[in-house]
């Protein structure tokens, strides 16, 4: 079962193009929640397009943190993850505030001509895969998973019962997987190679080993108890003091 599977399904009329939002040192995952600020104006037309229309905005991480002036284009990296706005509030200005969650990991096959002020591309999406033979197997590695990320959270109240529920809950080990990983302090590269992999075992079992040879103090990034219930609940509303956060500048 799958309580994501109300918010993060893709249109039927879904036809591989996407608009591009490009961000430095994001990799957004599927079942990731994020908040953003948006306020220059080619990324608030990508928004007003996205909220008249499917709510999707694929985003992308740039290669470099800071694009040289002499790239017109920064480049992003292939994989990339579409997302959907689950909520938006405007503010003066023209600045707006939204919640966006990770819908589906994709590869972008082409960018396209357009006359936007915004990128667009068109991508292959990225299916999960769960081999056939590990499925009753799959019980354990989401025991093994969440006990290792248990390992390197805070002892704050609360936070351990949370993943004592989850491994009784039903939430799978794609989802916890893919939650897990976005919000982990990994480099870039390592977070794009879990993003790429669509064996759900695998990619778990990749996730493992970086959780447990990372010397890891989730405690001085600032993880908070929402969090660390893997977002069951919104880590962060629109209307939040912390709102918004550190937002890219391209």
């Amino acid at each position: 079962m799958n309580p994501f599977s109300d918010v993060t399904e893709l249109p039927e009329d879904f036809d591989g193009n996407v608009r591009l939002f490009p961000l430095p040192g994001l990799v957004m995952f599927p079942h990731a929640m994020q908040p953003l600020h948006i306020f220059e104006p080619r990324y608030v037309e990508m928004l007003r397009e996205s909220l008249a229309s499917d709510r999707l905005i694929t985003l992308a991480t740039l290669v470099e943190p800071v694009a040289a002036p002499t790239i017109p284009v920064p480049e992003v990296a292939p994989i990339v993850c579409v997302g959907k706005i689950i909520s938006h509030a405007e503010l003066e200005g023209d600045r707006h505030n939204i919640l966006m969650v990770g819908v589906r990991r994709a590869k972008i096959r082409r960018e396209l001509e357009t006359t936007q002020s915004f990128r667009t591309a068109h991508v292959d999406l990225i299916n999960d895969f769960y081999v056939p033979a590990a499925t009753e197997k799959r019980g354990a590695l989401k025991r093994r998973l969440l006990t290792a990320f248990g390992k390197i959270i805070p002892p704050k109240a609360g936070s351990h019962q949370a993943l004592h529920d989850l491994m009784a809950g039903q939430m799978g080990v794609g989802p916890i997987t893919d939650i897990i990983a976005y919000m982990m302090p990994f480099p870039t590269t390592d977070k794009l190679t879990l993003l790429e992999m669509n064996d759900v075992d695998g990619r778990a079992e990749h996730l493992i080993e970086l959780i447990d040879r990372s010397d890891i103090d989730l405690q001085s990034v600032g993880m908070s108890e929402q969090e660390i219930g893997l977002q069951e609940e919104s880590p962060h509303r629109p209307d939040d003091d912390s709102f918004p956060p550190p937002f890219s500048m391209n």
